[in-house]
């Protein structure tokens, strides 16, 4: 088996994992939850925000250690050392923010402009607790190549994630409408987000208490010397991680100061273009997928004598799936919108750009390999920082501009800015053959289709049966001439 069917392998399990439970996920929180808050985008404006924050917070409690386990705990010898640093060091983060959370969730809530809704702050912070204490456990099971039990693990708490947010938001409701007093004892209609949050709790931890026997599968060695080197070789990785959700996922809070209106309608217009962004995000999803997949193979391959070229093709691989797959959401996008409720189809524009985007994201998921084998984090943190002041000074100028839209525009220049500048540092550290000139046209050429699918567009008369058929058989053909350019590569043995 060819190392590129091996890495092909592993993203589609990880993937069934990831993008199975995303889709899940994206099922129940963007299609049911859109037509939940149908009328309310400002719910979905401030269930976004929340999440914002979530993810910020993730990145400095984690540390980044699942990356530092995957750099530290590589050989067999040195992993379950490896494994009790990293995850002693966030067990005591873990602690440490539940003592903040409990402490100040009243002002924590209020500092986030939401002074009445302390109890939502305590209930997703919660979450975080049990997320932080996952981390190194789920990064165990992807270095030791177990997708299988990585996926059930993840798919079982999204699906239980699915069942609680139903009974809170169907259930209990129906249940009410029967005349059950103990319904009618626990319900409130208004309290309709605090139950979205709430079923995450219970989600993550269910998964916790399923993964804690890794905790003590391992005789604990702590070593100050290794958390040293483990907590050098991840400072500069946390400035990646903070400026990455910065940049992923900022929009929201900036859109709620920025634009003009009041906070509640901000929030409506925020909750709208986030509702529309869940729609690029299916190609972020086959991204992440891929990152899941190819972080621990870059590291395990890192000392072949011809890794430089296996990275090289494993990005063109990527450039060429991902292409297929803007193509796909693009051209399917009439049908695709109906995903969203109907008061969130108004922001549809953002979507082609916020695609192009992503596909950028992920080629700087391959570019970025070389500063994490050459333990040369602090240019990696250099480089997402600059995108971070990037995705800042843009929102705040082209939000008052263009509105929400301009915040689609600075994503896509942040992203841009970073892979040319990862691209152009990696030549000098560690430089590998980049097939430039063909993801290049992989993109264009997907750039180009979609704008030759809206040049046909107006001779069909707005007939959506002729369009998808029209557009059917462009994508066949899209991915007929990707795999007659890219099959002998993507088949080569290392």
């Amino acid at each position: 088996m060819s190392l590129l069917k091996k890495l092909a392998g592993e993203t589609l399990i990880y993937g069934a994992s990831y993008v199975l439970g995303r889709v899940l996920h994206y099922l129940v929180n963007t299609f049911y939850l859109t037509r939940v808050f149908e009328g309310e985008q400002e719910q979905y404006g401030l269930y976004s925000d929340f999440y914002f924050y979530v993810a910020f917070l993730l990145v400095l409690l984690t540390m980044r250690m699942e990356t530092a386990f995957f750099r530290f705990g590589n050989k067999k010898e040195e992993r379950d050392k490896a494994f009790t640093v990293a995850a002693g060091s966030l067990v005591g983060s873990a602690l440490v923010w539940a003592a903040i959370l409990f402490l100040f969730y009243r002002s924590i809530a209020a500092a986030l402009s939401y002074p009445d809704m302390g109890n939502h702050v305590l209930i997703l912070g919660s979450v975080l607790i049990f997320d932080i204490l996952v981390a190194i456990p789920f990064a165990r099971l992807r270095l030791e190549n177990r997708p299988v039990r990585f996926a059930i693990l993840k798919v079982g708490g999204i699906l239980v994630n699915i069942f609680f947010l139903l009974f809170f938001l169907e259930g209990l409701p129906w249940l009410v409408r029967s005349g059950n007093a103990w319904a009618e004892s626990i319900y409130n209609p208004e309290n309709r987000l605090m139950y979205v949050f709430l079923s995450n709790l219970i989600a993550s931890g269910t998964v916790w208490l399923f993964l804690l026997p890794k905790y003590f599968q391992v005789p604990w060695q702590w070593s100050n010397a290794l958390w040293k080197k483990m907590i050098g070789y991840t400072l500069p990785l946390i400035l990646v991680g903070i400026a990455g959700v910065i940049n992923q996922s900022s929009y929201i809070t900036f859109q709620k100061y920025i634009l003009p209106n009041s906070l509640t309608e901000n929030l409506s217009e925020g909750g709208i273009f986030a509702a529309a962004a869940k729609l690029a995000i299916l190609m972020n999803l086959f991204t992440v997928a891929f990152n899941y997949a190819a972080e621990p193979f870059f590291f395990q391959h890192s000392e072949r004598s011809d890794n430089k070229e296996i990275y090289a093709q494993v990005a063109r691989a990527f450039s060429a799936v991902g292409s297929i797959m803007f193509v796909g959401i693009l051209l399917y996008l009439d049908l695709i919108q109906f995903i969203l409720g109907r008061s969130f189809r108004s922001g549809l524009d953002v979507v082609p750009i916020l695609l192009v985007a992503y596909f950028m994201l992920g080629i700087y998921y391959n570019f970025s390999i070389w500063y994490k084998i050459k333990d040369k984090t602090h240019l990696g943190a250099l480089i997402s920082t600059g995108g971070a002041v990037i995705t800042v000074v843009l929102n705040i100028i082209l939000i008052r501009e263009m509105e929400v839209i301009g915040s689609a525009w600075a994503a896509l220049a942040c992203y841009s800015f970073m892979v040319i500048v990862c691209y152009a540092w990696g030549r000098k550290y560690f430089p590998v053959p980049y097939p430039i000139g063909r993801m290049l046209f992989h993109l264009l050429s997907a750039v180009g289709l979609y704008f030759l699918s809206e040049w046909i567009r107006p001779m069909l008369g707005g007939n959506l049966v002729y369009i998808m058929l029209v557009n059917t058989l462009l994508i066949l053909a899209y991915i007929a001439m990707i795999l007659k350019l890219e099959w002998k590569h993507l088949s080569v043995r290392y």
